[in-house]
């Protein structure tokens, strides 16, 4: 693994060395804990590459769909299965949009108005 870090960090181009920094953490995190990992393989270099962003990203999304539609639950009862369906379809962005209105929401009706307006 030392001699895959040494050769990562001989490319010059930054945004292959990003990505395949990245790609050879996530495989190598595979086998090996993850201390050894960030010890053989720079982090800066890694959250740069499009792969860290794209695993970053899916996570935020995950955990903001999360966030809504329990938030969503508490404020309106139990939802719909096809409205649960919707939200898990939206993008980070509108999550965070239907984050605030969603305080003034009183019904699910409510909710499908802004699906179908903001979606």
């Amino acid at each position: 693994m030392g001699e895959v870090a040494r050769r990562i960090e001989e490319i010059g181009d930054r945004t292959n060395k990003n990505n395949i920094a990245a790609s050879t953490a996530i495989l190598a995190g595979l086998v090996l804990n993850k201390n050894t990992v960030s010890k053989l393989l720079r982090e800066d270099i890694m959250k740069e590459s499009v792969v860290y962003q794209d695993i970053l990203s899916k996570g935020e999304q995950k955990e903001a769909i999360k966030l809504i539609l329990r938030l969503l639950n508490r404020r309106l009862g139990e939802l719909a299965p096809n409205i649960i369906s919707q939200v898990r379809g939206l993008s980070v962005e509108q999550l965070e949009e239907l984050g605030e209105a969603l305080l003034d929401f009183q019904t699910e009706k409510d909710l499908e108005k802004w699906l179908k307006e903001s979606v």
